[in-house]
């Protein structure tokens, strides 16, 4: 069973990735969520797994991957006028804003992830906020280049 799982998880990751510029997905929190009545479905989900997978494949094929912190508000902030609403249920699926838009939540959820994802990686001309990473010049590096020789001699003096 659980072969068959990562194998389906493997072939709809590439197809995703491979249909998509770029992927943003909500970090949850699978051992909080663990917890609750949904424990199963979360767990046969593979959650962890799968984002690992989408991660890993994005990077492979020049794609943007990116995660939207847990805490944001995803299902509960108004895709229209961006007004958050108290908690909610989770058996609360369709929901009015006072601005009159009517929410389907997991719709709802997906917009706002989306704009949070373009939110944290571009600014408004499109242009990268954060560069990539780089390596620190050699100067900066923590290793020395003695590190290798020893600091004793034979007689327990130190040689520097």
């Amino acid at each position: 069973m659980a072969d068959t799982r990562r194998d389906w998880q493997h072939k709809l990751s590439t197809t995703i990735i491979r249909e998509n510029q770029a992927v943003y997905v909500e970090d949850l929190c699978v051992v909080g969520l663990g917890r609750t009545r949904l424990a199963k479905s979360v767990h046969d989900a593979g959650w962890a797994q799968f984002t690992g997978m989408l991660e890993y494949k994005a990077a492979r094929y020049g794609r943007t991957f990116g995660r939207v912190d847990r805490f944001f508000p995803s299902t509960r902030m108004c895709s229209q006028c961006g007004r958050v609403n108290e908690k909610m249920a989770l058996n609360v699926r369709m929901w009015d804003c006072p601005c009159g838009a009517a929410h389907d939540r997991d719709v709802n959820a997906a917009i706002n992830v989306l704009a949070a994802g373009q939110a944290e990686s571009r600014n408004d001309r499109g242009a990268r906020v954060r560069p990539g990473l780089v390596p620190a010049p050699r100067g900066e590096a923590v290793t020395h280049p003695d590190a290798a020789c020893s600091t004793r001699s034979v007689e327990g003096i130190s040689v520097l």
